[in-house]
């Protein structure tokens, strides 16, 4: 397919997204599914979700149509991230215990693996190990990035942009053109997300989102050599590994469970230092260009992959540890009970 084609998807996918958005906005009012304020929120009013579908519904339907769903490596990432969405959806209407996602997640991404998308570490059986943890670990940091308006959606846009092209770049027109897609598909909800937020995607659309990235990066990073794949799947998933980090050390040196909702994210801290929410957006977003288009570099042979993955480690543990710095505690606060992976606004 060409690139004017390529373009054309993802235009299509944007357009499907954007509007299909209005009517699961309707359906989410009228079935109660909204986000009300409170706690540890910062939106002033109940706000729907299912924005998620719209993105999987756009992704899947243009992606299929573009591409005739003929690359296995693509239908199994397909496969899988409707079926954790279908998770996220069951989460966002009710409520699912932590370890049940988590089993279903693992089981979910273990069949995937071990259909061929899977890391080349030590070339051996542990590498299918590996690729589970670490699919099932981003996917979550993907999920929980989702935690102030357009954040997840403005870091998902860039990312899947630089993946594509990635993907383009080394031969692989149906994976390309999906991340195309899923770009126009996280650009079209984006614009319903934009601060001030008249709908959240979900935990429907920050798993769908995050399994598809994280699986993605696998197939196009899983080369010869841990240093490629360490900088590789780091420089790509670069702000949401970054973010888990953050809150994960933050919360221990206070005493605090990690699963616990709570105000502690980057972008939390990105607000107490005085930007604004529109704002926190667009640095996210650029970083995650940084950081993407470093990735790009080193998988075209412009930069050495051990420099990248020397970079790349180094500013995720310069930036984890000059967050702490920013108080995001309140004292004599209560905690909340920790009871879900997911964190709820904001």
């Amino acid at each position: 397919m060409s690139g004017t084609a390529t373009l054309a998807a993802g235009a299509a996918a944007c357009l499907l997204s954007a509007s299909a958005a209005i009517p699961l906005k309707r359906l989410a009012f009228r079935w109660g599914l909204t986000d009300r304020p409170g706690g540890h929120k910062s939106h002033a009013r109940p706000t729907p979700y299912l924005g998620g579908i719209a993105i999987l519904l756009a992704t899947v339907l243009i992606t299929a149509a573009a591409t005739g769903l003929a690359d296995w490596q693509l239908i199994a990432i397909l496969l899988g991230g409707t079926a954790v969405a279908a998770i996220g959806l069951i989460d966002d209407v009710g409520s699912l215990p932590a370890v049940t996602r988590l089993v279903v997640e693992t089981v979910v991404t273990t069949a995937v693996v071990l259909s061929g998308i899977r890391l080349t570490v030590t070339g051996g059986w542990p590498d299918v190990p590996i690729t589970v943890i670490w699919i099932v670990l981003i996917t979550n940091s993907f999920n929980l990035l989702d935690n102030m308006d357009a954040s997840l959606g403005a870091v998902a846009t860039v990312t899947a942009v630089f993946l594509a092209a990635m993907a383009l770049l080394q031969g692989r027109p149906d994976l390309g053109i999906f991340l195309a897609v899923l770009t126009g598909a996280a650009f079209g909800f984006l614009l319903h997300n934009w601060p001030p937020a008249k709908m959240f995607m979900g935990d429907s659309g920050s798993l769908f989102i995050g399994f598809a990235l994280t699986c993605s990066a696998v197939v196009l990073i899983a080369g010869p050599g841990p240093d490629v794949v360490a900088g590789g799947l780091l420089l790509s998933t670069f702000v949401a590994t970054v973010d888990t980090g953050v809150v994960v050390l933050s919360r221990i040196r206070a005493g605090r469970p990690p699963l616990m909702g709570g105000t502690d994210h980057v972008s939390h801290r990105l607000r107490k230092l005085g930007l604004s929410a529109r704002l926190v957006a667009v640095v996210l977003g650029l970083i995650a260009a940084l950081t993407c288009g470093l990735c790009t570099a080193m998988i075209l042979g412009r930069v050495s992959p051990l420099a990248a993955a020397l970079v790349a480690g180094g500013a995720a543990v310069a930036c984890v540890c000059l967050l702490q710095g920013v108080n995001v505690y309140p004292p004599h606060r209560s905690l909340e009970k920790p009871s879900r992976i997911r964190e709820r606004r904001r």
